[in-house]
């Protein structure tokens, strides 16, 4: 791979170490503790702080801000880390903070995921790969999102909250729970309005996958019977279908916050 192309008004800190193949625009400023993996592109005006380690192939525009210290009252100055997978858009505006050592210490974003203008990531969050935030999306701190889950502009999540793999969240939401895997979430505040069918035929599941996921959504989200009891029935009838134990599963896991339901029961 080719030398790195650096622009000359570009500051790179003494002790930062940037890969083969880079391309560094003009006014980016790259702090001493910085690790940028080969072949990424800064278009201009970045700035890459703290002790932020960014994959190969990234792809990051102008006024991003990624790994200064966490927004936490409680912060002292403490190495923190931000570490960013490969192939990860970055687009303008976009902020991501450090861990805090009241959480992880690090703040955690996998491969091929993308940040559109605005977006913000905050402390000791952990998100899956191909995870995509639309403009002004905001993670409080501490949140977890699973793989190829989407959020769509301007929606707001709660610190602590999980959103999980292939879940959708519609625009200017407001969610105060976790969302299951494949959910789809709704509104202010937000609610379980159905399962994300689109995303999941995207992903490649067949036919049978997608409608036992519904049958267990279904049965999950009828008042008849306790929730408990709803869980109870859905583990007798898929006991091995494993998209279905996967959603059975975070369910079980738990977490901080309660979570997000529909606005009302489902036929069974």
């Amino acid at each position: 791979m080719s030398e790195s192309v650096i622009h000359p008004t570009a500051i790179v800190e003494d002790g930062a170490v940037i890969g083969a193949g880079c391309e560094i625009g003009p006014f980016c400023h790259i702090g001493p503790q910085v690790r940028l993996g080969a072949g990424s592109r800064l278009r201009s005006h970045v700035v890459l702080w703290g002790n932020t380690v960014i994959g190969e192939g990234a792809q990051i525009w102008p006024f991003a801000s990624l790994g200064h210290a966490p927004q936490h009252l409680k912060y002292r100055g403490e190495d923190t880390r931000l570490v960013i997978g490969r192939n990860c858009l970055v687009r303008e505006h976009v902020t991501m903070n450090a861990g805090t050592v009241q959480g992880r210490s690090e703040t955690t974003v996998g491969d091929d995921c993308a940040f559109f203008t605005g977006a913000h990531v905050a402390h000791d969050c952990v998100l899956g790969q191909n995870v995509t935030l639309i403009n002004n999306v905001m993670l409080a701190g501490h949140c977890t999102i699973g793989e190829y889950a989407t959020i769509a502009g301007g929606s707001g999540i709660h610190q602590f909250t999980r959103i999980g793999h292939h879940a959708y969240v519609g625009g200017l939401a407001a969610v105060e729970g976790d969302v299951i895997p494949f959910g789809m979430v709704l509104g202010n505040r937000a609610y379980l309005s159905g399962l994300n069918v689109i995303g999941m035929k995207r992903a490649g599941f067949n036919r049978d996958a997608v409608r036992n996921v519904r049958r267990a959504y279904r049965m999950l989200f009828s008042f008849d019977l306790t929730f408990k009891e709803n869980m109870d029935e859905v583990q007798a009838e898929f006991p091995e279908d494993p998209l279905v134990q996967d959603l059975m599963g975070f369910i079980r896991s738990g977490g901080d916050r309660s979570l997000v339901t529909p606005r009302q029961s489902l036929p069974g």
